[in-house]
C-alpha cells in the first residue's frame, strides 16, 4: 500500500486527506481492521516511537495510552500490586502477572483513566490475548503494534462491531534522517530527533544527594522518553515503572508541574482504602466510575457525596475524602521521579514537586537561576541530574 485515503484531516472541513510516502515507496503499515483517521495516525506514529524507544532503553515490554498527540501515560512491564490492580480495574484479569505486556498496558491505561477515555494504544511487542482482553472492555479508538497473536486479533476485531482500528507496523522501519512539515504553505525542514535517552544521561548529578537508585534511574528514563513525545511545554512524574502524571502543552513551566502533580496525586489517592472501597452501584459503567472517582478525590463541579446526588452512583452515602485525609496520605509518598523537557526557571517547581513525593529529578539545566533550583533540591534531599538536553516536541 503506497497511500491511504483518509475521510478528512484534523477536522471534517479539511479535505482531501491522505497518508503516503514522499518517495513513492510502500507504507510500513498494514491496516488489519477499521479506517483510522488523520489524528488517529498522528497518535499512532508518535506513540509507536515512544514504546519502541522505551523498550530499547529498558529492555522491558512497553505500552502507552495516547490522546491528541500526547501520552496520558507510558509504562513498562512491571507486575502490579494487588492494590494497584484494584485501582486500575484489572484485578479480575486472569493471567495478568504472566504477561509483562498486559501489565504495561494496565499501568498505562490505569494512570489517568479520564484522559485515556477513547485512547490510541501503542505496544512495543506482539499483542497477546491477555492484553487484548484488557483493551476489549475499554473505550478506545485504536491500536498500533508490531503484530498480534491470532487470539488477540480475534478479540480486538469484536470491538466497535468489527470497526475497531487495528494497525500493524513494520518494527524494522527506519524513517529518513530529515523530516519536513508544512505550515501555512511553507515547508519546515529539520533533522529527526534521534537523541538516545539512557542512564548515561543521568550522570551529571548536581545536588548534594547523589544516591540515584536503579529504580529511580529507570523511572527518570521513562519520564524523559515520555516527554520526548509529549507536546511542549511538558513535565512528567514517574513511579514504579510508569508515568503517573503528564502535564502537556502549557505555556508556563510551573503550570506543567502543577497539572502533572495533580494527576500524580490523583493516581496515588485512587489507591487509598477510602477510594478503593467506595460503594458503587453494580450497574455503574466503568467510565462513570472514573468520573465519580475523580470528582470524589478532586472535588469537581458535582459533589458526588451530597444528598440527592450520591444515590445516582452509590448503594449508600460515602463520607467525603477530606483535604486533611488526602494530605496525610500524600505526605507518606516518596521516591517519585520527575522529568522536565526544559530547565526549571524557578524553585517553585521544586516546592510543588516535593508535595507529590518527588525524590529524583532530571532536567536539562541552563537557567540563570540554576543555583536557586539546586538549593531547593538540597533543602529537601532531592537528587537532581542535569541532562544538558532539551526535549521540546511540537
Amino acid at each position: 500500500m503506497k497511500e491511504f485515503e483518509l475521510k478528512y484531516g484534523c477536522n471534517p472541513n479539511q479535505k482531501p486527506s491522505k497518508i503516503f510516502m514522499a518517495d513513492g515507496s510502500e507504507l510500513p503499515i498494514e491496516i488489519l481492521s477499521g479506517r483510522p483517521g488523520y489524528i488517529n495516525f498522528l497518535d499512532a506514529f508518535n506513540s509507536w516511537q515512544l514504546v519502541k524507544e522505551l523498550k530499547a532503553a529498558t529492555g522491558l515490554p512497553s505500552a502507552t495510552s495516547f490522546k491528541h498527540v500526547s501520552p496520558t501515560s507510558a509504562a513498562v512491564g512491571v507486575k502490579l500490586s494487588d492494590t494497584l490492580k484494584r485501582a486500575c480495574f484489572v484485578d479480575d484479569i486472569e493471567g495478568l502477572d504472566d504477561s509483562p505486556l498486559a501489565c504495561a498496558y494496565a499501568r498505562a491505561r490505569g494512570t489517568d483513566r479520564m484522559s485515556s477515555f477513547g485512547d490510541w494504544i501503542a505496544l512495543s511487542d506482539v499483542c497477546d490475548k491477555t492484553t487484548a482482553l484488557i483493551i476489549k472492555r475499554e473505550i478506545s479508538d485504536g491500536i498500533i503494534a508490531p503484530g498480534y497473536t491470532d487470539e488477540a486479533l480475534e478479540i480486538l476485531k469484536t470491538k466497535k462491531k468489527g470497526n475497531y482500528n487495528i494497525v500493524k507496523i513494520d518494527p524494522d522501519y527506519v524513517p529518513a534522517p530529515i523530516e519536513h512539515k508544512d505550515v501555512f504553505g511553507m515547508t519546515f525542514e529539520q533533522g529527526r530527533n534521534n537523541f538516545e535517552i539512557n542512564k548515561e544521561l543521568l550522570s551529571n548529578i548536581v545536588t548534594e544527594n547523589k544516591e540515584l537508585t536503579e529504580e529511580a534511574a529507570r523511572d527518570l528514563i521513562i519520564a524523559l522518553i515520555t516527554l520526548k513525545y509529549t507536546q511542549s511545554n511538558s513535565v512528567c512524574y514517574a513511579y514504579q515503572g510508569q508515568a503517573i502524571g503528564v502535564g502537556a502543552g502549557q505555556q508556563s513551566r510551573i503550570h506543567c508541574t502543577r497539572l502533572a502533580g495533580t494527576k500524580a496525586d490523583t493516581w496515588h489517592l485512587r489507591q487509598c482504602e477510602k477510594v478503593l472501597n467506595l460503594p458503587f452501584l453494580p450497574t455503574l459503567s466503568r467510565p462513570d466510575r472514573d468520573n465519580v472517582i475523580d470528582g470524589y478525590i478532586n472535588k469537581n463541579e458535582e459533589d458526588v457525596c451530597a444528598d440527592g446526588v450520591w444515590q445516582k452512583y452509590f448503594t449508600e452515602q460515602p463520607s467525603p475524602l477530606t483535604a486533611e485525609e488526602a494530605r496525610e496520605y500524600l505526605d507518606g509518598i516518596s521516591g517519585v521521579s520527575i522529568g522536565s523537557d526544559a530547565f526549571f526557571p524557578f524553585s517553585d517547581n521544586i516546592e510543588r514537586a516535593k508535595r507529590s513525593g518527588v525524590s529524583y529529578i532530571a532536567e536539562p539545566g541552563g537557567s540563570v537561576r540554576d543555583d536557586l533550583v539546586i538549593e531547593a533540591c538540597n533543602k529537601y534531599g532531592i537528587v537532581m541530574a542535569f541532562t544538558g538536553m532539551r526535549l521540546f516536541h511540537h
